[in-house]
């Protein structure tokens, strides 16, 4: 009987786009284009980016024939992985799995792209990919148990997302199953990603992400070349990535229903740039604000109740989330998204740049408390509820609890409601026309013969001194 690592090789190598349910295929395209607009919108607004640029020139990843979103420069595949991988995740408001507890495509799509732009991939080969890498990372996640790997160090978005990624570019390379096999192998050596950043606000987060994406396409590049990487990369029990990241994993996770059930159907979008777990939060906060003409100033107190995982990044400690310092801190403060979202009615991206060093919002956020819920904690994981309780100066209080957030499986975001994200993350950069080409060109991505233009489709209008490339349809 095969074990896991196997099991899972011959799922990704034999994973056929015709076999692919319709709704599997339409959903893939929807979070592929909420991936593009994310990455273009950090591409001209992430802080990261001047050091991003200037150290993989200087380290000689330039030149190359790989693209990066919205970037005219060319990049070696593994750079144009790390470049993409990294945007994807630096405004945190890319999709999420609640069970999985992870950010799927930040790691994965990259890693699929660049894959995609060496070989010339057609657009189903590049769904079938993607699917390929979500199916990997979510259920290896699981597997884990993500609140104990949580709670060990580290970042399961990270390390799992190397394995995804390493399916994703091997899918597209073609890899049979004895390859895919050891390119994970590989990948698990190299599976890394410390929750340390959250003590400072540090880059690491984004960081962990695009190394996923680059990882995962060196190792799948590495075992079509024939480097023998080792069996057993899940459940080995010298060093297997599941008995040496969690303490009780469950390796059946891994291949439960493997084919029949998509988890890539349980993956959620967000409609804010901050942790997932105070969306449920900020869905109440939005709506007893409008349903009972609450202004911010009259507010005496907020109480957030959370799942103790939510709590664990985004309530604790009390004090630094009561005071955030700069947006990553904002990302994961239940205290400032609650504060932005009773002042402005909503949570976008620009609300970090104008409330961070508001000292009316700074007031209302050290009148925040977060806090575990019962309730919450008893439907966590399948759903990351939030229940609020905002009391007023005059006396009257409102509390409103939400199960299931805007964006999530049971809650998804309209095809309208989607195009609406992205052309509000795209608007200040690309003219109308060329984002409905975009727009259009990954709703049919599976039409395409194509794809190596697609990313090209990103940049500025020749008008504007950059070459918009072609998709083949």
């Amino acid at each position: 009987m095969s074990g896991e690592t196997m099991t899972l090789a011959r799922f990704v190598a034999a994973l056929d786009f015709n076999r692919l349910p319709s709704e599997v295929v339409e959903r893939t395209r929807l979070l592929v284009m909420d991936h593009v607009g994310i990455a273009l919108r950090a591409r001209h607004a992430a802080d990261l980016n001047r050091s991003v640029s200037a150290a993989l020139t200087a380290l000689g990843f330039t030149g190359g024939q790989s693209s990066v979103v919205g970037d005219i420069v060319g990049y070696t595949p593994p750079a144009a992985a790390f470049y993409n991988g990294n945007l994807a995740h630096s405004l945190d408001f890319d999709d999420t799995h609640a069970r999985g507890s992870i950010h799927p495509s930040a790691p994965i799509v990259p890693a699929a792209l660049a894959a995609g732009e060496m070989t010339g991939a057609s657009g189903c080969d590049l769904i079938t990919a993607i699917v390929a890498g979500y199916e990997t990372q979510i259920r290896i996640s699981v597997a884990l148990g993500p609140t104990a790997h949580y709670l060990q160090g580290f970042h399961p978005t990270a390390t799992c997302g190397a394995f995804g990624a390493a399916a994703a570019a091997g899918r597209l390379f073609g890899l049979n199953a004895e390859e895919q096999s050891r390119a994970f192998g590989l990948v698990g050596s190299q599976a890394a990603g410390s929750m340390q950043f959250l003590a400072d606000g540090a880059w690491n987060k984004p960081f962990h992400t695009g190394y996923a994406a680059m990882n995962g396409l060196i190792a799948a590049t590495l075992a079509r070349e024939g480097f023998f990487g080792t069996a057993q990369a899940l459940e080995g029990q010298k060093g297997g990535f599941l008995k040496a990241y969690a303490p009780d994993p469950d390796p059946t996770a891994v291949v439960a229903r493997l084919g029949e059930r998509y988890e890539t159907m349980e993956i959620a979008v967000k409609p804010y740039p901050s942790c997932r777990y105070g969306h449920a939060a900020i869905d109440a906060l939005i709506a007893l604000r409008a349903a009972n003409d609450i202004d911010f100033r009259d507010v005496d107190s907020v109480e957030v109740g959370l799942p103790r995982t939510g709590w664990n990044l985004i309530g604790d400690p009390e004090t630094t989330k009561q005071n955030p310092k700069n947006y990553v801190d904002g990302q994961f403060s239940m205290s400032f998204v609650a504060a932005v979202a009773l002042r402005e009615g909503r949570m976008g991206w620009d609300d970090y740049a104008n409330h961070l060093g508001d000292d009316e919002t700074l007031a209302l956020c050290r009148r925040v408390r977060a806090n575990v819920d019962d309730r919450c904690e008893a439907v966590f994981p399948n759903n990351m509820s939030g229940v609020v309780r905002v009391a007023l100066a005059g006396g009257s209080s409102f509390e409103e609890m939400v199960v299931t957030p805007k964006g999530e499986p049971d809650n998804f975001l309209s095809t309208d409601e989607m195009l609406g994200k992205f052309n509000t993350l795209v608007a200040p950069y690309l003219a109308e026309s060329q984002r409905t080409l975009l727009s259009d060109t990954l709703l049919t991505l599976n039409g395409k013969t194509d794809t190596k233009g697609l990313l090209g489709l990103t940049r500025p209008l020749s008008g504007d001194g950059f070459k918009v490339a072609q998709v083949a349809g």
